[in-house]
């Protein structure tokens, strides 16, 4: 029986179009999922949008429609542009959905049986931009006496019957789990501020509201709707099946891994733990947070009109080259600026270059001088021995790398094979072997052969369309494409297709 994998992105909040932010975490989550069903496991992977809350009440409003045909449309936009983005998910979830406010209804029962859930009067500051509620500390004071929440947003003192979930006593098992669980958060620096949160002491938080009605109402109490983070939250459980824990999907419940922006770490990290261990569940086992992409050092907003739509990027420099970008341009935990100079330079230079003109070069010296058919492995040295170590390698390497998230140090490691492939085909040319020592030039093309298939292989779930073009090229079955398929060597003799370039080179028209 294979291994279970769950892996989920943030569900999106619907208030507005989809950015490269979301189509950044989408493209790592979907890289994780491809990969962990290329090493053999059964995959769950899930995206999808976060639709309720007075932020999307006000937006609904503001533009003109009903709230529920509002976010249709933006759910719709959301749907598209993770399908334009190679996006392989297995379900697309949205909190309006009926099984949804099901979910959300049983898990407040499970809460308040447990007797962590009481009534009161809410009184505070609440950012609506953030859907978040802030201490007077946290709060910076503006010149014209106005207060801002940490994340900028401006806050509003609010006042209203509300639940309240005891978080204050959650402070010690919280600390006590990350402690027992120390790859629980990544990378460390979010690990760090969350442990200093909650070591600093939790107030209770505020779960209903009464002030909108755009929510899930709370069982039992009529006027209330679920704090929307509540609702939010839970969408990982009701895709796997919550509360029916007899359901197939509930086999991979706890997630492994929820891959979020650093700006939702604290609901992630404190809330949702808190909330599953006060309903009895078990907590997920990793929350694993990116940085935030700049467009060529400054902030997207749409103020300065430089907000990027991915899927325009797509149609410019190709899928592949744009998922390619995203993964090896800056560590997933760390912020990083969106340039198209760079994009371009990866695209050219590694992809069309490094990759691209090493299997060119080495499948036209196979087609041209040994009819298209794959050479025989003959006896190797040590440059060709070194060479295909390096590339065997790489799935264990690849293995390590992605489970924790380091996906530009899993491709380093793929550039390093292939940087190392051209040198290799550099110094032993096979072009002049072909008159001097044909079966030596034989070896070589097929070392070359047999260093291609495992870079192809692993790169995979980085660029499916693309890898697929190469390992067709390469002679390899597509029933033969899983990491445990490189343990068969590719049959002698192999009859390959003739090569064909697999990264167009881009050259901007309107230099």
């Amino acid at each position: 029986m294979k291994p279970t994998y769950y892996v989920t992105t943030p569900i999106y909040y619907v208030n507005g179009a989809p950015h490269i932010g979301h189509a950044y975490t989408s493209i790592a989550a979907d890289v994780l999922a491809r990969f962990k069903r290329l090493d053999g496991f059964d995959v769950f992977f899930l995206t999808g949008t976060d639709e309720h809350g007075q932020k999307v009440e006000k937006a609904a409003a503001a533009a003109g429609k009903d709230p529920q045909q509002f976010v249709d449309d933006v759910a719709a936009d959301f749907r598209d542009m993770a399908d334009k983005m190679g996006i392989s998910y297995d379900d697309f979830i949205r909190t309006t959905e009926p099984r949804h406010k099901a979910s959300c209804a049983e898990l407040w029962k499970r809460i308040a049986a447990n007797g962590h859930i009481y009534l009161g009067h809410y009184e505070g500051w609440y950012a609506v931009r953030d859907e978040a509620f802030y201490d007077e500390g946290e709060l910076t004071t503006r010149p014209d006496g106005s207060k801002v929440a940490p994340s900028g947003a401006p806050v509003e003192w609010v006042r209203e019957p509300s639940y309240f979930f005891d978080l204050s006593k959650w402070q010690e098992p919280l600390l006590a789990f990350y402690e027992a669980n120390p790859e629980f958060i990544a990378p460390s620096s979010r690990r760090n501020e969350v442990v200093s949160f909650v070591k600093g002491g939790l107030n209770d938080l505020s779960i209903s509201r009464t002030t909108f009605n755009w929510g899930i109402p709370v069982p039992d109490a009529p006027g209330h709707v679920m704090y929307v983070w509540l609702d939010a939250l839970t969408n990982y459980i009701t895709a796997a099946g919550f509360p029916d824990e007899a359901a197939d999907r509930w086999r991979f419940w706890p997630a492994d891994v929820h891959l979020i922006g650093k700006d939702i770490v604290r609901f992630h990290a404190v809330y949702w733990p808190a909330f599953l261990m006060a309903a009895g569940v078990k907590v997920p086992k990793r929350v694993s947070s990116n940085g935030w992409w700049t467009v060529e050092g400054e902030k997207m907003s749409k103020s300065l009109g430089n907000v990027i739509e991915p899927r325009k990027l797509v149609e410019t420099y190709g899928l592949d080259q744009v998922r390619y970008f995203f993964l090896r341009e800056k560590p997933f935990g760390a912020d990083g600026s969106m340039s198209h100079q760079a994009l371009v330079m990866r695209a050219n230079v590694e992809l069309a270059n490094d990759l691209g003109n090493l299997a060119q070069r080495s499948l036209s010296l196979i087609a041209r001088n040994l009819g298209g058919v794959l050479p025989a492995r003959g006896d190797a040295t040590e440059d060709d021995t070194a060479l295909l170590d390096a590339a065997n390698a790489l799935p264990g390497l690849l293995r390590d790398k992605i489970d924790r998230q380091v996906f530009h140090e899993g491709l380093e490691d793929v550039w390093k094979v292939i940087r190392a492939a051209n040198g290799y085909i550099d110094r032993q040319a096979p072009w002049a072997l072909r008159k001097t020592d044909p079966a030596r030039m034989a070896v070589v093309l097929r070392v070359l052969v047999d260093t291609m298939r495992p870079v192809a292989t692993v790169l995979q779930p980085f660029m499916p369309t693309s890898m697929a073009k190469m390992l067709d090229q390469l002679g390899v079955p597509a029933d033969a494409r899983q990491l445990a398929d490189l343990a068969t060597p590719l049959a002698d003799g192999t009859q390959l297709p003739p090569p064909a370039g697999v990264f167009p080179r881009y050259v901007d028209e309107t230099a």
